[in-house]
């Protein structure tokens, strides 16, 4: 039996990838586009001034930076998806090319504020698939000791947004002690970390995001819509 010998294959739908499909298009000249998110309301936190240091070391790198404040984001399908914040934060997701998360740890696990936030971006909204394909850097913020609970969590979500999740990962314990009374993080190993995950975020962002149709496409999928076009063709021949 030969090892290209494939019986459940439809041969037109297979698209083995190549390195010429891959690297046909052109860069996009605009800077990229970054959505960051934080998981707490506190008037001082520590998600949020983890999120603003993250944005500053990626606007240095020549990105272009949104932080999305969730103060009077409802709970999921508490409202209509009509309400402003949703519509502004679906927005914000589908003009994205990357996304930065950051929660802080509570009971072990990543805050309810920020699971609203995920949870009300969907996977697709008409034709249109807002995360699929997109980057994504996850970080978290703990009172005390450090833990990897909440950036673990935050990767099963990612890829269950069909997201590309980053190697690298920020966990600062003790956040409460990483802050100056300016709300800016101080030298240390940790924000040393930060900016080695805003560095490869921005690589991979800068190596997938106009190739991200091309690395989302499945073939489950076109065999699926050759389906669903064939049956089409074949109701209106009745």
């Amino acid at each position: 039996m030969k090892s290209t010998d494939l019986p459940n294959i439809v041969a037109e739908l297979f698209q083995p990838p190549t390195s010429e499909q891959l690297f046909t298009t052109e860069a996009p000249e605009h800077a990229p586009r970054i959505l960051l998110l934080y998981g707490s309301l506190r008037a001082r936190s520590f998600s949020r001034l983890a999120v603003e240091e993250a944005a500053r070391l990626l606007e240095a790198m020549g990105a272009e930076t949104r932080i999305f404040n969730p103060r009077g984001l409802p709970l999921a399908d508490a409202e209509e998806a009509s309400h402003p914040k949703v519509q502004e934060l679906r927005e914000l997701a589908e003009w994205a090319e990357g996304m930065v998360w950051c929660s802080p740890e509570r009971h072990g696990a990543m805050t309810g504020v920020m699971k609203t936030q995920i949870d009300w971006i969907p996977l697709s909204i008409g034709a249109v698939r807002p995360t699929q394909g997109k980057t994504l850097a996850v970080m978290q913020v703990c009172g005390g000791s450090q833990s990897f609970n909440v950036v673990n969590q935050l990767r099963v979500l990612g890829r269950w947004m069909r997201m590309l999740t980053i190697p690298n990962q920020s966990s600062v314990p003790k956040a409460f002690m990483e802050f100056d009374d300016n709300d800016r993080m101080k030298p240390s190993a940790y924000y040393d970390r930060i900016v080695d995950v805003m560095e490869e975020l921005m690589k991979f962002t800068l190596l997938t995001r106009d190739r991200s149709d091309y690395l989302t496409n499945r073939y489950s999928e076109r065999k699926e819509s050759a389906e669903e076009l064939s049956k089409r063709v074949n109701q209106r021949s009745i």
